[in-house]
């Protein structure tokens, strides 16, 4: 996934939904110059700021990723194929993780289905609204979610409350695959 296209879809969605840089920055919570400052960016922030800036915009965050995403007709159903799965590459802003994103052409997802490929080293403690759940698809994972850490192997999977800060990390040779879906109960709409 180019990061470029990103940061432009982000200045295209926002005078598409007719909002200044102020009333973005109002809605989200970011200060005016920093959207200024990502807008005009080669790098994607991080997935959490995506998300606030989409929230706020009324629209799902994969929305953000590919401008030309394709309707099937009826809008309740959801088909992507293998060959479809944009990919985000890990970068400093990206916390190390690359992204698969899932279900991208939904409109109105109240969850957000990614699988990751988690790095080797934490970066960043993550906290935001919601409910999120992690399932090992290969490899293994050292959790930490509040004070506590978790061993987490193939086949195994937690579900949390997300506003606890929480990280993980790739444990053995290969970095860890995981199913990730991430339930925002509690968006920001205009």
């Amino acid at each position: 996934m180019d990061e470029v296209v990103i940061c432009r879809n982000i200045k295209k969605f926002r005078k598409q939904n007719q909002l200044t840089l102020e009333k973005l920055a109002e809605l989200t919570g970011l200060t005016k110059g920093y959207l200024s400052r990502v807008e005009r960016s080669e790098k994607a922030p991080p997935y959490s700021t995506l998300n606030k800036i989409a929230g706020a915009m009324g629209m799902e965050v994969t929305s953000l990723f590919k401008a030309d995403i394709k309707s099937h007709g009826d809008v309740r159903i959801s088909i992507q194929r293998s060959n479809e799965n944009p990919v985000i590459k890990a970068t400093s802003q990206m916390a190390g993780y690359d992204y698969e994103v899932l279900g991208a052409s939904k409109p109105g997802k109240n969850m957000e289905p990614f699988i990751i490929y988690s790095p080797f080293e934490i970066q960043k403690m993550y906290s935001h609204e919601g409910e999120e759940f992690i399932y090992v698809l290969e490899g293994a994972i050292e959790f930490i979610y509040g004070d506590d850490v978790f061993l987490l192997e193939k086949g195994d999977n937690v579900y949390f409350d997300s506003c606890v800060p929480h990280s993980g990390k790739s444990i053995g040779e290969a970095p860890a695959k995981l199913l990730v879906l991430i339930y925002f109960y509690k968006r920001n709409r205009r």
